[in-house]
């Protein structure tokens, strides 16, 4: 059991970096391609870049010192962790005209594909298997977040191919995952020691608000969210672009 946990505090140590310059990559990537003058650019990047890095830093430092551990608060802080970042920060980016901008640039499915990491939630079915966590907790989020995983790459070559039910896939891959993060999300609460506490009562859901595993709820999760949510708006935003661009094509020949 030490060894997987050591193990996937290593990955921790590697993916969850990854995933950040992986994102602020592609950020960078979609305002080259967005016509935006340089210094809008570089500002719109920093203003993305310092508040995700610290983000990462503060919950990594915060999940090493325990302070997400059972007893040590309490505020449920695990389930504030996941989502106080989604609504903030989805609010301040969907009101950016910079990021809207830098969104319908960006390939359409730069922000499935990405999520390919969610094949990680494999981590809770060996935890399980250790007999670290309930199964009615692992057995729904690790399935659902490693089909999640798995699906992501198939939904964005298919949604980049310009395939005629590519977006509809997309929707429904971004939907799927989450629900699945809302699944998750409800049951560790209701199998982890508190007052909401419904489930597993014989076999309470510890690992999860404990290190390196709380990574996951923590900071995994909520950003997983706010990638599904400008996914969305990303597809809905060409959608719209391709309705209103149909309407002129059809109404110019009457004029």
């Amino acid at each position: 059991m030490n060894s997987h946990l050591t193990f996937y505090g290593i990955l921790i140590a590697v993916v969850r970096p990854a995933i950040v310059i992986t994102v602020l990559t592609g950020l960078w990537v979609a305002l080259k391609r967005a016509p935006l003058p340089p210094r809008s650019r570089v500002t719109t990047w920093l203003v993305v870049a310092i508040p995700l890095v610290t983000w990462l830093a503060l919950i990594w430092i915060s999940a090493a010192a325990g302070v997400f551990e059972v007893g040590r608060s309490q505020i449920p802080l695990v389930p504030l962790a996941g989502i106080l970042p989604p609504v903030i920060g989805l609010t301040f980016l969907m009101r950016s005209g910079r990021i809207a901008t830098a969104l319908d640039a960006a390939p359409p499915g730069w922000l499935v594909g990405i999520q390919v990491y969610r094949v990680l939630g494999a981590n809770f079915l060996a935890l399980w298997a250790y007999g670290a966590i309930p199964g009615v907790f692992a057995l729904p989020a690790g399935i659902g977040d490693v089909l999640v995983g798995l699906l992501a790459l198939p939904a964005a070559f298919y949604l980049a191919s310009g395939a005629a039910r590519g977006r509809a896939v997309a929707v429904a891959w971004n939907f799927l995952g989450i629900a699945d993060m809302v699944t998750a999300v409800t049951l560790g609460v209701l199998s982890s020691p508190g007052p909401l506490q419904q489930l597993a009562l014989d076999h309470p859901n510890l690992s999860t608000s404990s290190y390196p595993t709380v990574m996951t709820p923590a900071f995994a999760v909520p950003l997983s969210l706010i990638l599904h949510g400008l996914s969305l708006w990303q597809l809905w935003r060409r959608r719209t672009y391709r309705l209103s661009e149909n309407v002129t094509q059809h109404v110019a020949p009457t004029r």
